[in-house]
């Protein structure tokens, strides 16, 4: 049970990370589809710091370093979203997709491009970390502990009270749902929903760093992250934009994707000789069934995915 919790606490760190990171590019107006390829960008920025530092480096300073190149490769490549849909109102929900096609592709050529550039024999598109992500990890007896999960933890505190307590949050959540009226009190429509991309690029890339040091001390780029940003979709959708529901959420996806990480050692589960790929499926199972419930009370801002018309009122 404590392997359970463990797995469930680093899976809903990283789904509460990029499903923040959802709510606050839609609340600003702007649909970000683009969060699976956010996480597999910022997951490379992350792991290229721990790859080149060594490993005598003192933990606040890998955990500081590592996570800062993972926010700022997660926002550069946001970017791409704040240009297309900001700048010339182009198709969000394309965008999004196109961009989740784009940051496998090109992770694979920079890691290739890395490796081959240090290591000839070596031209693969794996970056392996092994001493370093033991910076990332504390251990009380046999529960792994990961700063992820603190990291997830303030950032959903800081959320709420960005959104709901701060001049910032009003305006921005105005921008999501009525950019006309927002604009007319003096807002910058533009501006916002720009913070509202970019905050999105700086929280995805985190949970991008977060998933692939959870589970393996190196990672090859062209598997992309399982879904998890679509998972994170879910989770945002599934806590109606609001930070708190959202972590709740998380923590129930989380479980349900532990679930097929540790089902083995549960006496029962393994009595039930269900085939793994079961227990694979069952977070995305989960993800539907929960959209096909919630989405008719969908509490969605009004105005997300609607490009905006300074000219039109």
């Amino acid at each position: 049970m404590i392997l359970l919790l463990q797995y469930m606490l680093i899976f809903a760190s990283v789904l509460g990370l990029v499903a923040l990171g959802g709510c606050f590019s839609e609340h600003s107006g702007v649909i970000n589809l683009g969060l699976e390829g956010i996480m597999v960008l910022g997951a490379m920025g992350g792991a290229l710091a721990m790859k080149v530092m060594p490993a005598s480096t003192p933990a606040f300073f890998m955990i500081l370093v590592v996570c800062l190149a993972s926010a700022a490769f997660g926002a550069l490549f946001a970017c791409l979203l704040g240009v297309a849909c900001i700048n010339f109102n182009a198709d969000q929900t394309l965008i999004g997709t196109a961009m989740n096609l784009l940051a496998t592709a090109v992770a694979s050529v920079i890691v290739r491009t890395y490796n081959t550039a240090h290591d000839s024999s070596d031209v693969s598109t794996i970056l392996a970390y092994v001493d370093q992500k033991k910076k990332f990890l504390i251990y009380f007896g046999s529960f792994e502990f990961s700063w992820f999960m603190v990291i997830a933890l303030a950032a959903l505190i800081i959320s709420f009270i960005v959104l709901y307590k701060t001049k910032f949050g009003l305006r921005l959540r105005a921008c999501g749902e009525n950019p006309q009226a927002a604009d007319s009190v003096g807002i910058n429509v533009y501006k916002m929903r720009w913070a509202g991309v970019l905050i999105s690029g700086v929280l995805g890339g985190l949970g991008g760093i977060a998933y692939i040091t959870a589970g393996v001390s190196e990672w090859k780029f062209e598997v992309g992250v399982a879904g998890f940003g679509f998972l994170a979709l879910a989770v945002m959708i599934f806590g109606q934009w609001k930070p708190w529901r959202i972590g709740f959420a998380a923590l129930l996806f989380g479980f349900f994707r532990a679930l097929s990480n540790v089902y083995t050692g549960i006496p029962f589960m393994r009595a039930l000789n269900i085939p793994s790929t079961v227990y694979n499926m069952m977070p995305y199972i989960i993800s539907l069934v929960v959209l096909a419930f919630t989405s008719a009370n969908s509490a969605a801002p009004k105005a997300e995915g609607i490009p905006y018309d300074k000219g039109s009122r």
